[in-house]
């Protein structure tokens, strides 16, 4: 069922005005969700009773979630109706909202925000991008676009503030609920919703479908599981980059038979959208590893509250913010591809910078010059890379390339998101270990027993919570643990941020690949620009 393929809503009428409004509130709440938990996260761990690696992981699974189904979700929005997923979207991520103000476990969180609350993601996105295509027109379609942007931006620079706010002064629970009641109003403004009707293929792609959810989401499972300590690692990575391999082959294939796809390879006919798309997944990548690495470095390492730490993360918000709009003002002048590339290198120049100043911090303060740097550069990168992508792509086939767009976003913020957590994790163990191990202090028992725990449950623990633990101890060897722990935490977290930087160094060599091309230019009618 598609609908009743209503036309247009006319330019400027007063329900126009209104929706715009309400798809511009969905998207503030899409993007303030991830910040809202990156700040929570020491108050989540302690009103959960669970550990870091948990809710990152659950941080993560949340983003591998809707990048793996989103391409799905936008089939299924051509087959139930635009209209009609974007409500089960809604829905989807209001349940999600809900459940995350009255969990009491983990696993709850895991099942009811993660994965209900990605799949509602998944659908919504897409769906959104129809509807403001299908629902307004000339100068209105463009004012919607940019109201949505804009929302998407605010979201990303007040996130923070909002969301340390927030549990600081309420609690973390507050701010879901604020969630489910900014849904909730968007859901009463579902009879402006005018459906697209989708007059393409009606089969489906299952064999695509199933391998895109297996290759995206065996990469970072096996991220998620070696964290955690589970075990066969190298075969769910291995499945996974079988199914993405599988995927492209099999596209291919179907495609060359004149037959259904999930996606049409021939949006890769552009080489702008090629090198559009691999840039948006280096940038998400490097954005996902430094928001999920600093927000717990502030709150386990400085001890910082939520609202501290969103303060301390303020100077990347708001400065990514802020360079975002007056790049895209000024965009004309500059080619969109040295804009790419200065985003880049001031990205990694900043992330240097951090990874150089953390053993010697002792306050966020001192990271707010690294953290201007870092968001200017990804304030040019936001400013530019999703229209180098999309203008190529003729206006018929534009939902369908901003979802492969948004694909690769989100698995890239997904990966980020594990990889970084699973370093940090990782690198902790090891160092704690070996500083035991060589410490002439703990006795051999004590060595052997705190390698024991930590290969069993690595964990970034603020040195307020160690002391708690060992407070049966004698002196000497509670201050030894405390000693080991003050000194590798540091080094850890400056470990997990060579992810980002990878990222932000990959993306800045594949920008002199963009310089050598033209800049893009609109589509014709007929498809993608070749070239």
């Amino acid at each position: 069922m598609t609908g009743t393929g209503a036309p247009s809503v006319p330019e400027g009428a007063t329900g126009s005005r209104a929706l715009g409004l309400l798809l511009a509130m969905a998207m503030f709440v899409l993007v303030v969700d991830t910040s809202l938990m990156n700040v929570s996260i020491s108050a989540v761990v302690q009103d959960l009773g669970t550990t870091v690696s948990g809710v990152q992981s659950a941080i993560a699974l949340e983003a591998l979630v809707s990048a793996a189904f989103i391409l799905i979700g936008g089939k299924v929005g051509d087959l139930v109706g635009r209209k009609r997923a974007y409500v089960l979207g809604l829905v989807g991520y209001a349940v999600g909202a809900t459940a995350m103000a009255f969990a009491q476990t983990l696993t709850a969180v895991v099942i009811f925000w993660a994965v209900v609350g990605g799949l509602g993601a998944s659908l919504l996105l897409p769906a959104m991008q129809s509807l403001i295509h299908g629902n307004f027109e000339g100068a209105a379609r463009k004012k919607v676009y940019a109201l949505v942007g804009a929302a998407a931006a605010i979201a990303a620079a007040v996130g923070p503030l909002l969301g340390g706010f927030i549990t600081t002064y309420l609690s973390w629970r507050v701010g879901f609920v604020f969630e489910g009641v900014v849904i909730a109003v968007v859901l009463t403004g579902i009879r402006l919703v005018h459906d697209v009707p989708y007059t393409g293929a009606r089969q489906i792609d299952l064999v695509g479908a199933a391998l895109s959810v297996l290759g995206m989401g065996g990469v970072v499972l096996s991220i998620l599981v070696w964290q955690e300590g589970g075990g066969a690692v190298g075969l769910i990575m291995l499945i996974g980059v079988a199914g993405l391999v599988g995927l492209v082959l099999w596209l291919r294939r179907q495609a060359d038979r004149g037959r259904t796809t999930l996606l049409d390879p021939a949006l890769f006919v552009s080489r702008h959208f090629r090198i559009g798309v691999s840039q948006q997944l280096f940038q998400q990548i490097a954005l996902g590893g430094t928001m999920i690495v600093l927000p717990i470095y502030l709150q386990m390492v400085l001890e910082y509250d939520a609202m501290e730490a969103g303060l301390a993360l303020s100077p990347l918000s708001l400065t990514m913010f802020g360079v975002a709009v007056l790049a895209g003002r000024s965009a004309g002048k500059r080619r969109p591809s040295r804009i790419v590339q200065l985003g880049f290198a001031l990205f990694a120049v900043g992330v240097v910078a951090l990874i150089v100043i953390v053993p010697q911090s002792g306050s966020g303060w001192s990271l707010s010059l690294p953290l201007v740097v870092a968001g200017s550069g990804l304030g040019l990168l936001v400013s530019q890379l999703n229209n180098y992508t999309l203008s190529p792509i003729a206006d018929e086939r534009v939902s369908e390339a901003a979802g492969v767009n948004s694909a690769a976003g989100s698995f890239g913020l997904s990966f980020g998101l594990a990889f970084s957590g699973a370093i940090m994790l990782a690198t902790l163990a090891a160092t704690f270990t070996a500083e035991a191990e060589s410490s002439t202090v703990l006795p051999p028992d004590d060595q052997q027993r705190v390698a024991q725990v930590l290969a069993e449950d690595a964990e970034l623990m603020s040195n307020t919570k160690l002391s708690g633990l060992l407070a049966e101890q004698p002196e000497e060897i509670r201050q030894e643990i405390l000693r080991i722990n003050t000194e590798t935490r540091p080094f850890a977290l400056q470990v997990s941020l060579a992810v980002p930087l990878l990222a932000g160094l990959v993306g800045l060599v594949n920008s002199f690949r963009m310089t050598r091309l033209p800049d893009p230019r609109p589509a014709g009618p007929d498809g993608p620009v070749a070239g």
